[in-house]
Parts: structure tokens; sequence; C-alpha cells
């Protein structure tokens, strides 16, 4: 896969739209068009042509007309967009599960982050900025394709972070790192990975699976009580719903991001047994 060349950071005090970047058109009606900027190309819409040259040069947030005369405003896209906009062969974890995530499992700077699966490298470039350059994320991905896909979805974004191994293994056989903070779990069966996952994490770690239905998180944490030296655990499901604001008028929006995973925290323990509270869960 060939990759545009990644544009050089702004000059300080300069945000204009360079050559290179990705960039995201929105229309009045709350479509979103993505295009890589290119000197002398054009982009094609139902809403007519649009020439790169007319934002290259340009700062963000400028609104350029097509020749049809229809508006459409250009921003650089938020990681918020990159993640649901981009192309996919693996289903995402969506940003409302991303900031839940990173909040629930206190991904910090300077934390080792062991991630299994890869997938769309989503939660892999969510984890890298939390860590900071003073830590470091581990991915491991069975899937070749995947693990492509995930390594070229990184470098448009983010480039090559020197803090961010992609790797090639299933962890259902073993995980290399230990003493990790905290290791992702985004896998179909993420209680099998779960004894491997205990030796990697420090006592004090914590370890997270993202389940889609409520057998998988059941026996998730079945599981943990199986291996023991888990605390804590904890299930949550997070419901995003948007509000329209416009005059008088204040109402729901008429769509929800509803469910979309369970997401599942626990910490790892100095000692061998399972120490729950009396709250309610799975």
């Amino acid at each position: 896969m060939t990759l545009p060349p990644r544009p050089d950071p702004p000059p300080p005090g300069g945000r204009e739209f360079r050559p290179g970047e990705v960039v995201l058109l929105h229309d009045k009606a709350g479509r979103r068009y993505r295009l890589v900027l290119a000197a002398g190309a054009s982009y094609s819409t139902h809403a007519g042509t649009l020439a790169h040259d007319a934002l290259i040069g340009q700062p963000e947030g400028t609104v350029a007309s097509t020749n049809l005369g229809r508006r459409l405003l250009a921003l650089r896209p938020t990681f918020a967009e990159q993640v649901v906009e981009r192309k996919r062969r693996a289903q995402p974890i969506y940003p409302k599960d991303l900031a839940a995530i990173l909040v629930h499992a206190d991904v910090s700077p300077g934390d080792l982050v062991v991630e299994a699966g890869t997938g769309t490298g989503a939660l892999t470039m969510a984890a890298l900025r939390a860590v900071g350059p003073a830590g470091r994320v581990v991915s491991y991905e069975v899937r070749e394709d995947f693990h492509q896909a995930a390594r070229a979805a990184v470098e448009e974004v983010l480039g090559a972070p020197p803090n961010l191994e992609l790797k090639v293994g299933d962890v259902h056989e073993g995980i290399e790192e230990r003493d990790a903070d905290r290791v992702l779990l985004d896998l179909p069966e993420p209680w099998r990975a779960l004894p491997h996952a205990a030796a990697a994490l420090r006592p004090g770690g914590m370890v997270f699976a993202h389940c889609p239905n409520t057998t998988q998180v059941q026996r998730f944490c079945d599981e943990m009580r199986e291996v023991g030296g888990f605390g804590l655990l904890e299930t949550v499901e997070v419901l995003e719903r948007g509000w329209t604001v416009r005059g008088r008028s204040v109402r729901p929006s008429h769509r929800m991001v509803a469910h979309t995973g369970f997401l599942t925290f626990a910490r790892r323990l100095a000692v061998p047994e399972v120490f729950e509270t009396e709250g309610e869960g799975f």
C-alpha cells in the first residue's frame, strides 16, 4: 500500500493547509468528504468540483466554493473522525468507547500498554496518544492483512512512532512483555488470553476487554475468577445521544449511538485470590 508523504509539522503560528494533508469537507447537510490535498488536483462531489489549490495555503476553517457555488467548510479531521471516516476491514471501537476505555483503564503518560488485537488501529492510536513519548505501546494482531492495514492507518495519522511496536502474533499462545501497566483485549474470546495477560501485568495494573454481548462478558469475568489474582471487576456500557439546538428548538437528535460493546475492567492483584465488591454487575 502506497501512502501519500506525511507533511512536515506546521511552522509555529501557522496552520495553513499543505499538500499531503488529510482534509474533511463539511456541507450544510452534515455530509463529510475526505480528501488528501495535492497541488493541481480537484475533488468532485454532487455539489460540484472543488480545486485543491483553493485550499492549499489557506487557514484551517476556510469556507471554499465549488464550481456550482456550493460552500464547503474545510477542517483537519479530529481523531474521532479519523476513526470512523476511513475505510476499514475490521469493526472499529467507536470514539465514545475509546474515551471511556482510556479513562476507566487510566492509561497514562509513561505507561507500557499491551494490546490485542490491533484491528483497525483505533485503540492502538488512542493508547499511543495517551501514553505520550515516554510510554510504549505493543500491539498483537493474528491476521497479517489486518496488521498491514492497521500499520497503514497509524502511519497516515501519526507517522512512524518510535514507541509503537506492531506484532503479528497470537496472544492465546503467549505475551512476551512483562511488568505491563495495562493489557487491552479486543478479541472474540478474550478469556483465552487471560492467563498470559495475568503473567504480563504488574501488580496494580489493569486488564480491559471489549465484548459485543453479555455472554462474552460473563465468560470473561468467570475466567478471571478461575485464573485468580484480579480485583474490582467492573463492566460498563456507553450510550451517546446527541441534541439538536437550533433557535428555540432544543430536542434529542433522531439518531443515537447506542450499544456498540461492553467494556470490562479489572485490577491485577499481588495475591492469588479474587477481590470483588458488593456492587451490581456480572
